[in-house]
């Protein structure tokens, strides 16, 4: 007859001090979304997976969690219509279920996105990639889900290019062009500026799952700033993104900015309360440190904002 092993896991702690995040990280899983009509979307994915500790529990049951995610994400792939952050939601209302003790479920997903695309000039077919960020909350009240993305995009400082207008404008003057045709030459042919590398992130959190659909969110991501990046460029397309960025130069600032007002315009039908989280980290190319700019608002104080209200 086996002797029955202690549960050491629901002793008491000799400190009694409750945890707010108890749980794992970095659980690789492959997750497929099926699509209608369309070939299923296959993710490498990230979780992270925690719970909330009282103080009289000295642990969480790791192992329980993991049981938990598997169990949540073989439902994923055996079912049609599934959306990223459902799988979080379902997930974290498991664990609030499975552990009578815990009064909180976080689970929180990242994977690689890629999407087809044609290069803006020559029209070669190429591929984008974009970070899924994906998240939810479980509580008894109900479940919160936060679906959203990270994308790479170039910027060009308004600031410094300022500065070559006004040495072009100088140099112009002084070759005795009329004042009329300096400028007209100015704005056909925008002039240098430093250039980054901008990291556009932008996600949305509501109750239950956000109405937007991913792709709509990358496409507003990738606007805010001053010209999308491909991973191929013939001379042609080079020529493109260049002009694009230096026409539509924009601080981190104003890229932050841009995303609230992509936000408005694309999802209108989004609740007042739902919360948009925007970032715009820019690598800057002439300093050692980096820009960043952020706002965290709901849709309603967006909204206002945005239409002058």
């Amino acid at each position: 007859m086996s002797q029955q092993l202690p549960d050491v896991q629901a002793s008491s702690p000799d400190v009694a001090v409750g945890l707010n995040r108890v749980g794992v990280t970095g659980v690789e899983k492959l997750v497929k979304i099926d699509r209608e009509e369309k070939r299923p979307i296959v993710l490498m994915a990230e979780f992270d997976v925690y719970v909330d500790l009282p103080s009289w529990r000295k642990g969480a049951d790791m192992s329980r969690n993991m049981e938990v995610v598997d169990e949540t994400l073989e439902a994923a792939v055996s079912n049609s219509g599934y959306r990223v952050e459902d799988v979080c939601g379902d997930a974290a209302e498991r664990l609030l279920e499975k552990h009578d003790y815990t009064t909180k479920a976080e689970v929180s997903m990242e994977a690689e996105y890629v999407t087809r695309e044609e290069t803006p000039a020559s029209g070669m077919a190429t591929q984008s990639t974009a970070d899924i960020i994906a998240s939810a909350t479980a509580t008894d009240e109900g479940t919160r889900e936060e679906i959203g993305t990270r994308v790479t995009g170039m910027t060009v400082c308004p600031c410094s290019q300022g500065m070559s207008a006004s040495r072009a404008r100088e140099t112009l003057q002084g070759l005795g062009v009329e004042d009329d045709t300096i400028e007209q030459f100015l704005d056909e042919v925008p002039q240098a500026g430093h250039s980054q590398r901008g990291h556009a992130t932008l996600t949305i959190e509501s109750e239950g799952s956000p109405d937007v659909d991913l792709n709509d969110l990358i496409e507003v991501a990738r606007d805010s700033m001053s010209a999308r990046i491909y991973n191929l460029a013939k001379r042609p397309d080079e020529d493109h993104m260049t002009y694009e960025a230096h026409a539509d130069a924009k601080f981190v600032e104003d890229c932050v900015r841009a995303m609230a007002e992509g936000v408005v315009e694309h999802f209108p039908n989004l609740p007042e309360d739902a919360i948009v989280t925007m970032k715009q980290s820019n690598d800057e190319s002439i300093h050692q440190h980096n820009a960043h700019a952020e706002r965290v608002a709901t849709v309603a104080d967006l909204q206002g904002e945005v239409n002058g209200d």
